[in-house]
């Protein structure tokens, strides 16, 4: 995607909590990274300038999709919801995804450009989407990318509707083309219904910095595609990257953005440099967003300091050009023999060390039950209630409650209930990863 830049864009500021006190031996730096975004055209409500994104709808045609027919009507209306939420001048195309891509509007491998009439135009080739055929969700990424790869605008970004597995296609396809497709565009990626794969759907979703999420009542698909919509249209900045610089002798042990959702950047680092590294953020509007930084140092005695790391956020500069630096932060580390010091952990790194346990706990707790492992699911999803109940997660608490019975939420008691809806089940699977904040004095 192209650098992104303009007079009233966001402005960024970073902040960064940690203890930087570290015992004699101690090597490991632990650091919660606050990115904020403020003050663009979506806090001051100004007109943003038309071109600026590019947007493609891909949706679900295969055979299930008629089954119950409330899906693909339902697909139809929120698909029409999201193009009347367009912007005027955003650049768009709508994809109907079988075991093949077919483009059905504007067609001729073309963007339309979101007016009255296009809007229209795109409502009008809904009425004639039906279902059949199987499922290869690579066909669709790969036209949308295509069709992406022929706009200018900076913003780029795909919405991906299913109703069931990738089973026309082989995995490896499909993670060869989220890998192609990473740092193109971004995606969000729905599943209607309760036949799709959770991990399927949200891996599509984490590789492409985009949002998954479940709508299991089609009737409810109107209302998330146009909250999705919205949400793309008050991007302002893209390719946005996180930039970590180390000194010599330090070694990044992670990077993970861990608010409002949990995605490990580890993996995606680029180098930028002598000893400087980019972890890619995606799209921006006024928004933010906290990062996990964990950095290994060398073994210093009582009384040295050094600077551990240092976090700046970036645009990126084409192949000549030097990168636009945003805001910066440092990660300091300082050996002390005071105990009591050394030992403290801060606070926003406990709460969302906790949010990572916790999604690790409900996963695994979830998989257990479906192996069949009372005794391992009700260890996990009890610990899972017991980190709900003193993080604040009161949504987390409660997609829980439907899948446990809550004995005691302070110690974790709880008992598997002996019949939970699929949906229920899924959705606490999807939404693991969403996260609360610190609650700051």
């Amino acid at each position: 995607m192209a650098n992104f830049a303009k007079p009233n864009a966001p402005r960024f500021s970073v902040e960064v909590y940690q203890n930087e006190f570290l015992p004699e031996g101690g090597r490991d730096v632990h650091a919660i990274v606050t990115v904020t975004a403020a003050g663009g055209a979506t806090a001051t409500r100004t007109a943003v300038a038309d071109g600026t994104a590019a947007v493609v709808l891909m949706v679900d045609c295969s055979g299930s999709m008629e089954y119950p027919p409330e899906k693909m009507r339902g697909a139809r209306e929120a698909t029409a919801a999201a193009i009347d939420t367009l912007r005027d001048g955003t650049a768009f195309a709508v994809i109907a995804g079988t075991h093949v891509a077919k483009e059905v509007y504007p067609g001729q491998g073309r963007l339309a450009v979101a007016d009255a009439t296009t809007r229209d135009g795109a409502k009008e080739a809904l009425r004639g989407l039906s279902s059949g055929g199987g499922t290869a969700i690579g066909t669709w990424l790969r036209l949308a990318d295509g069709l992406l790869r022929g706009s200018t605008a900076a913003i780029r970004h795909g919405i991906l509707l299913t109703d069931g597995r990738n089973e026309h296609e082989e995995p490896a396809v499909l993670r060869a083309t989220l890998d192609a497709c990473a740092g193109r565009f971004t995606c969000d990626a729905r599943g209607v219904g309760t036949d799709w794969d959770v991990k399927e759907v949200t891996g599509i979703a984490h590789a492409l910095l985009g949002s998954a999420d479940i709508v299991a009542d089609p009737a409810h698909l109107a209302e998330d595609f146009t909250r999705m919509m919205e949400n793309v249209m008050g991007k302002e900045v893209a390719d946005v990257a996180l930039r970590l610089w180390t000194p010599v002798g330090v070694e990044i042990q992670y990077v993970k953005q861990v608010a409002p959702s949990l995605l490990d950047l580890t993996d995606r680092r680029t180098e930028a440099g002598p000893r400087a590294g980019d972890y890619p953020t995606g799209s921006w509007g006024d928004e933010s967003r906290e990062y996990h930084v964990c950095v290994r140092v060398p073994t210093a005695t009582v009384g040295q300091e050094m600077l551990a790391a240092r976090t700046t956020l970036v645009l990126p500069g084409a192949a000549d050009e030097p990168a636009t630096v945003l805001a910066q932060g440092l990660v300091r580390a300082v050996w002390t023999d005071d105990l009591a010091a050394s030992t403290a952990i801060n606070a926003q790194v406990a709460h969302y060390t906790g949010q990572a346990e916790l999604a690790e706990a409900i996963q695994q707790g979830l998989e257990a039950r479906k192996m069949g492992d009372v005794g391992g699911a009700t260890a996990k999803l009890g610990r899972a209630v017991q980190l709900a109940s003193s993080s604040g997660n009161a949504d987390t608490a409660r997609l829980l409650s439907k899948v446990v019975d809550v004995v005691d939420a302070v110690a974790g008691t709880v008992r598997l209930k002996a019949k939970v809806a699929d949906a229920d089940e899924m959705t606490l699977d999807t939404r693991s990863t969403q996260t609360v904040r610190v609650k700051k004095s």
